[in-house]
């Protein structure tokens, strides 16, 4: 690990003022761009560490966002939403009165991420922006596509954990079990610059496939900083649940994992639904076809297992990776069982 300066910003618009690069454009860029005047901000920094220790970010300042207040706790908005702090820990949330009261999946999500040590540190915000997993990308030996190099080693080497959608280009899987579920439930995120202004953008639209930059996963920009994520007012009644499977049950991050979220019209058939997978895609991937197979119909096991099935479509394994297929029809079934159980 490099030596570096250290700060603690006192207000986000000092925070986002000393941001003057994002980890993604710090690891694309040419070694020794940047210099003395390459700043990063840290929240958790249970993600930030790692690179730092593997030599693969060499920032010349960290700047803490620990004593910015505001930027945590859980606050029920006037609309009917929850604004949830970017620095909110994920130990925090999965424990959390309102939060288990109004979003149980996601409580237990979170409470199903990592180890209890790493909870307690790590930040919903962090969480949402670490970086791929994938150890190619990990390993200073290698200048994948994306760390600026020419190449996706992951595309003929190990990819047995890596993407069965859009890998063409690159081949990473979101490493967030949080955004597989705040997506189903439509969440959105704030982000706020050095001039005080702030944008809000839907979280599936925040995360950027490779095909758009094959070296950044999110649209976190320059002097801008992550300060909340907002979750929309639930429709009554809505059914939702959320599976993972990972090859131990521990900390590990998952082989695959599923939210869904759906509502009944008075019927019982599903109006409309929402089915993301994590560790599938390097975002979290909607799987329409499988929405589509839900729609208008009854959910029961016949129409589980056809949803199962959808799931799969425009689905392409590498060469170590097929075991994924089943893995995904066997999940999202489940997982629509779950929600349809759930009153």
């Amino acid at each position: 690990m490099n030596r570096f300066a250290w700060a603690h910003a006192r207000g986000i618009a000092e925070a986002a003022a000393a941001a003057s690069t994002t980890v993604a454009d710090a690891m694309a860029a040419p070694p020794g761009a940047g210099g003395d005047e390459m700043s990063i901000v840290k929240a958790g920094g249970i993600d930030l560490i790692d690179l730092l220790k593997e030599n693969l970010l060499v920032p010349a300042k960290l700047v803490s966002l620990k004593d910015i207040p505001g930027l945590d706790g859980v606050v029920e908005e006037q609309g009917g939403g929850l604004r949830i702090g970017a620095m909110t820990t994920l130990a925090t949330l999965a424990d959390h009165s309102v939060l288990r009261r109004r979003c149980p999946v996601l409580a237990d999500a979170l409470r199903g991420s990592a180890s209890a040590q790493i909870r307690n540190v790590a930040t919903l915000g962090g969480n949402l922006l670490q970086r791929p997993r994938c150890w190619y990308f990990r390993a200073a030996d290698y200048r994948c596509l994306r760390k600026g190099g020419g190449h996706c080693f992951a595309l003929s080497g190990e990819n047995q954990y890596h993407a069965i959608f859009d890998n063409g280009q690159c081949a990473i899987v979101h490493p967030s079990t949080a955004a597989t579920v705040l997506v189903a439930l439509g969440a959105a995120v704030e982000l706020a610059n050095a001039e005080g202004a702030q944008r809000q953008v839907l979280l599936e639209d925040f995360f950027v496939p490779p095909h758009r930059d094959v070296q950044r996963e999110n649209d976190l920009k320059p002097h801008e900083i992550l300060t909340a994520i907002l979750l929309p007012q639930l429709p009554e009644g809505l059914r939702m649940a959320h599976v993972k499977q990972g090859e131990r049950d521990s900390f590990d991050w998952p082989l695959a994992d599923v939210a869904v979220a759906f509502d009944l019209d008075p019927e019982g058939s599903c109006k409309r639904a929402a089915i993301i997978l994590g560790a599938a895609a390097p975002v979290p991937h909607r799987a329409r076809t499988a929405e589509a197979a839900l729609r208008g119909r009854r959910i029961d096991e016949d129409t589980a297992r056809q949803a199962g099935r959808a799931a799969l479509d425009g689905a392409m394994p590498l060469a170590k990776n097929a075991y994924k297929l089943p893995l995904f029809e066997v999940l999202v079934r489940r997982a629509i069982l779950a929600a349809a159980a759930r009153q």
